[in-house]
């Protein structure tokens, strides 16, 4: 069987593979912690290389911007205000306008109504005196003849 002497230690048989395995282990984990350090200082390089009078200057434009479209908003809320203003106002003008239309139609109803019930009064009592004076001439024919039933 094999031995192997590591740090004044000796190991034999399936103990050298678990030497192997830890050294191995110690190995990469050296290796995952060089990355990160290298990692974390091009990291920092960038951090540190970050213009931040750029972004202050990004940042002023952007809050003018908004502030212009707030503004932008509120004249749009204004205008919208007054147009829907002025369509009620010419709302209630519409709605006067119909009420006072409604109003002389049915004036003029009435007043259809009121003329064809004379009408159909004088009409009807213009009839009632045509049909009296026809039964009256009727009557006085009827007499005549049967006061001289020879003529």
């Amino acid at each position: 069987m094999a031995e192997v002497e590591f740090g004044g230690m000796t190991f034999k048989g399936g103990r050298i593979i678990v030497l192997l395995t830890a050294l191995s282990t110690l190995g990469g984990a050296t290796w995952a912690g060089f990355e990160f350090y290298k990692d974390y200082m091009d990291m920092k390089e960038i951090i540190l290389n970050i213009d931040v009078d750029a972004i202050d200057a990004r940042n002023d434009v952007i809050e003018t911007k908004l502030d212009e479209a707030i503004e932008y908003t509120r004249d749009i809320k204004s205008g919208l205000r007054d147009d829907i203003l002025s369509v009620e106002k010419q709302s209630d003008r519409v709605e006067d306008m119909v009420r006072d239309s409604e109003e002389d139609v049915r004036e003029m109803i009435d007043k259809a109504e009121e003329r064809f019930e004379n009408k159909r009064d004088a009409l009807r009592s213009d009839t009632e005196r045509r049909i009296d004076e026809l039964e009256k001439r009727l009557e006085d024919k009827i007499q005549l003849v049967l006061d001289n039933p020879l003529s």
